[in-house]
């Protein structure tokens, strides 16, 4: 249990004031294992590359500054079809688990992350999701209410096949989610605006567009609702016990926070300048 000291300022007539200090109990939580496992295959680069880590960390009680990571897990992927293993380390003892042999994830193939702590084990399935592709980006001269904002101008084609939604990354953990209810199979376009205190300009920013799960959709939103634009990312604090898609198949009640998902991505550096 932890003491916070809260003093109560009591001003009175004569600008005097006292103090008051009341001890409040603050309840220690058994911490949980936060598995941030959001891949992204960057199918625009040449040749392929995919950033396919793996951080864990454990969660702290509220007033913690703190997030322990984990850096005594087991960590692998199964290629379902076939039952290929790669294998994941943490070679700099900092919680994020990179494959030890370079890897792509194939597409319409389904893989099963197992994580092995503390005697537990944690195991969650994906499969690469598609993306539509940028058809321009570029900067805006339109403003919003200060009238200091940067504009970011986004057009794209949405695949009719298909529901799809969207996550961009618009740079300093600036996070948009899209779903095509509203524009299936059209050219879409829209603008985000960076706060003036959110980027100092000129600068140079490299956009994402990934392609999203609906149920990993839904989850990110919530997460991202929860814990802040500006937190670090938003598996950086995990304000609730938000379930995500990873179970634990040795003690179910005691379930991981965080999610596995596979995304394919396209990106745009933009240079962003002044304006007058």
């Amino acid at each position: 249990m932890k003491n916070i000291k809260i003093i109560f300022v009591l001003f009175i007539f004569s600008f005097s004031n006292c103090e008051k200090v009341v001890d409040i109990d603050v309840p220690s939580t058994e911490p949980k294992l936060i598995i941030d496992a959001s891949f992204e295959v960057l199918f625009d680069e040449n040749p392929v590359v995919a950033n396919t880590i793996v951080k864990l960390r454990l969660s702290a009680d509220y007033f913690d500054e703190v997030i322990p990571t984990v850096t005594n897990a087991t960590v692998f992927l199964t290629n379902l079809s076939n039952n290929a293993v790669i294998n994941f380390s943490d070679a700099n003892a900092d919680g994020n688990y990179e494959p030890v042999n370079a890897f792509i994830p194939a597409e319409n193939v389904e893989y099963e992350l197992t994580i092995v702590y503390d005697n537990e084990t944690y195991k969650g399935k994906a499969t690469r999701i598609k993306t539509a592709t940028f058809n321009n980006v570029f900067q805006g001269d339109e403003t919003l209410f200060s009238g200091n904002e940067t504009e970011v101008k986004v057009s794209f084609t949405d695949d009719v096949a298909q529901e799809n939604y969207y996550l961009f990354n618009f740079t300093n953990n600036q996070f948009l989610t899209v779903e095509d209810r509203f524009f299936n199979g059209a050219d879409y376009n829209f603008s985000f605006f960076y706060q003036e205190d959110e980027i100092e300009l000129p600068t140079t920013v490299t956009i994402k567009m990934s392609g999203l799960t609906k149920e990993y959709y839904t989850y990110f939103r919530i997460l991202v609702n929860q814990s802040g634009q500006n937190s670090g990312g938003p598996f950086e604090t995990v304000p609730s016990s938000l379930l995500g898609n990873i179970i634990n198949t040795t003690k179910e009640d005691n379930f991981p926070l965080g999610y596995f998902h596979i995304s394919e991505t396209d990106t745009f550096t933009l240079d962003l300048v002044e304006r007058n």
